[in-house]
This record gives C-alpha cells, sequence and structure tokens, in this order.
C-alpha cells in the first residue's frame, strides 16, 4: 500500500519531522553560500572535456582503419554522450548553474544531444517528477506510463509482456523519455492546439537529432560512411542502456517508497523532504563512476537538492546519511549491480497479478 502518511510510516514525532527539515534547509544554505570560482571551474571542465572528448572520439572512428580502434572511438563516444546527457545537460536543465548568470549553462537556454526538447523534459522531469515524487497517479516517472513499477498500479493483461517492453525501453531509452516529455507537455496544454504544438516539437527535435547521427556526420566521412553510421547507431544504443540503468537504479530498487495523494493535501516543506529521502534509492560509487552517471549515484540527494550543483552531492550525502542515522530514517543504497537486479526481479514479479506470483512461489 502507498504510505499515506509519511511521519507515522517513518516513526517521527511532528517536532522530530520539522527538525529535520531544518537541518536539510541549513544543508542548503551551505552549500549555497559556498558556492564559488571552484564550482564553475568544475561545470566548464566537464563542458570542455566532454566536447573534447567528442571530437577525439569521432576522428578515431573515421581514421581508424582497425576493429579495435573502431571499437576505442565507439566507446569514447558512447561516454561523451552520457557525459553530456546526465553530467551536463540533465544538471544543466535543473538550473544548477544558473547561479553563474551564465547564458551557455544556464536551464532556459541549454538544449541537449537528445531526442526529445528540453523545454519539455524540464516540465515532466522538474516539475511533475520532482515535485510530486512517487506520488501513485501523479508522478509520471512511476513506470514511465509503460511498466508497472509498483504494486499500488494495477494489474493488466498487457503487464504480461513486461519485460520485453523494459528490454525495448532500454534500447531506446531516449526516444521513451522523449514521448514522455511530450505527453507531459500535452497534458499541461489541454486544447488541441496546443498539444499539436507539442507533438510537433518532439518530432522537430527526433527529426534533427536523426539527420545529425545518421546523415550529416556520416555524410562527412565519404567513403567511410558506413562505418560513421555504425558507429554512431553503435553509442547510441550504449547511451542508452547506461542511462537507463542509472536512472532506474535510482527509482526502482528495494526499498523505494510510494505514496498515496493524499499527502499532497497538507504537505509541508520537512515532509516534502521526508518523501523525496523514502522515494529514491543511491547506488555505490567512487569518483569516475559518480562522473560517468551525472553524480546520479546520489539520487537522494538530488532529489533533495535538485537545483544544487552536482559536483557537491558527495559532500552533502555525508551529512544526509548522518541525519539518516540520527533519526533512524532508511538510507537506501547498495553496489550498482545489486541495485539493477532488484529492478529486474521486481519488473518480473510485477508482470504477474499479485495472486498470480503469490500461487508461483507456492
Amino acid at each position: 500500500m502507498p504510505i499515506s502518511d509519511i511521519a507515522a510510516y517513518a516513526r517521527l514525532s511532528p517536532a522530530d519531522v520539522e527538525a529535520i527539515g531544518l537541518e536539510l534547509d541549513t544543508v542548503r544554505a551551505d552549500v549555497e553560500e559556498s558556492l564559488g570560482a571552484k564550482d564553475a571551474t568544475y561545470i566548464r571542465r566537464a563542458i570542455a572535456f566532454q566536447r573534447t572528448l567528442d571530437v577525439v572520439a569521432r576522428l578515431q572512428i573515421a581514421g581508424s582503419r582497425s576493429r579495435i580502434g573502431w571499437a576505442v572511438g565507439v566507446v569514447a563516444l558512447a561516454y561523451a554522450k552520457a557525459v553530456e546527457n546526465m553530467e551536463i545537460g540533465h544538471n544543466v536543465s535543473h538550473g544548477q548553474w544558473d547561479w553563474m548568470n551564465d547564458p551557455e549553462i544556464h536551464s532556459n537556454t541549454w538544449e541537449w544531444d537528445m531526442m526529445g526538447p528540453s523545454a519539455q523534459w524540464r516540465y515532466s522531469h522538474n516539475y511533475r517528477h520532482h515535485v510530486f515524487t512517487n506520488v501513485v497517479g501523479v508522478d509520471d516517472d512511476l513506470g514511465f506510463g509503460v511498466l508497472r513499477v509498483t504494486r499500488d498500479q494495477p494489474w493488466k493483461p498487457s503487464d504480461l509482456w513486461q519485460p520485453l517492453r523494459n528490454l525495448f525501453l532500454a534500447l531506446v531509452f531516449e526516444l521513451g523519455i522523449a514521448r514522455h516529455g511530450y505527453h507531459s507537455e500535452a497534458e499541461r496544454a489541454g486544447s488541441e492546439d496546443g498539444r499539436q504544438a507539442a507533438k510537433e516539437a518532439m518530432l522537430r527535435k527526433i527529426a534533427r537529432q536523426t539527420v545529425k547521427d545518421y546523415v550529416v556526420v556520416p555524410a562527412v566521412s565519404l567513403r567511410r560512411w558506413r562505418r560513421t553510421l555504425t558507429a554512431n547507431a553503435t553509442a547510441n544504443l550504449l547511451r542508452n542502456l547506461w542511462s537507463y540503468v542509472v536512472i532506474f537504479c535510482g527509482h526502482f530498487p528495494d526499498g523505494v517508497q510510494t505514496f498515496a495523494p493524499e499527502v499532497l493535501k497538507t504537505e509541508t516543506r520537512a515532509e516534502w523532504y521526508l518523501r523525496q529521502m523514502l522515494g529514491a534509492a543511491n547506488f555505490k560509487a567512487g569518483p569516475v563512476l559518480a562522473f560517468s552517471s551525472g553524480n546520479l549515484c546520489y539520487q537522494i540527494e538530488h532529489h533533495l537538492f535538485p537545483d544544487l550543483p552536482s559536483n557537491r552531492y558527495a559532500q552533502i550525502s555525508v551529512r544526509v546519511r548522518d541525519l539518516c542515522d540520527k533519526y533512524d530514517l532508511p538510507y537506501t543504497t547498495g553496489s550498482l549491480i545489486s541495485q539493477y537486479l532488484q529492478t529486474l526481479r521486481t519488473n518480473f514479479r510485477l508482470a504477474f497479478p499479485d495472486s498470480g506470483w503469490a500461487a508461483i512461489r507456492g
């Protein structure tokens, strides 16, 4: 059953809940007050690294004559795409770097290298997901409209195909994100004209990305266009799979809770914080894996402070974990492999009706 009383579930008094909120407000204030040149240097270096790697990877793909050289270029290009999508595009679009007042690195101007328009994604993700995290029937990210990820979602016969849908979603993840953003934007638009405008914006961005990756860039390679075309398709596939794994490990492992719509009626800022802590999961990562995942290995911290710079999440996580220990709150984390295997198990189990799974287990 979804949680309808967050404080009661966490066994906290109203005073405890407010104390937690005040401590987390202090964390936010401390980070905001300390932002400066080092943080600005971090994001500018991340962008420079990503762009340089992208160029080097494409030159490697175009210039290498061996399969190994081609594969090295493809992996490098896939990594450059992943960094652009998660550590840069995702985090810039959250407004994490708006404090710099740099028009290039601002949430309203950055257009990421993905099929979904940034503006549509900002609404579906920043608002629908981050404000209403894991509220059943409100947060569209609960299964992205194609998967049953909790027993709080009614089972349908079509869910029997869920494992295959899950695999397909992983393979075309950027297209899934584009579709997801469009549906949220179309629902917000309300009118037929608004929905049509949202659809056209999505189709224009999909066309632009398709032409860039599968027409223009291969054409520049002249006689080696097939090699470049295959490399771009493979790099996009690898980027899709990696982004999918990172996102699913932060939202659907064991221990992540869902909430009833009733919690929104009287929810305070402190209770919103609690919902974010209970509705997300981390995975263990060192600096390289953290950067490679857009620092979304710190999904709990990201949900608490989505607009604080991602390079601060490791620092913030120490204080958040201490706070969880202090109030005996769960801090859901584990290895990347463990977290992902849990999401696969849940995906398979929820493909069956709840009574049917119980019968299978005996």
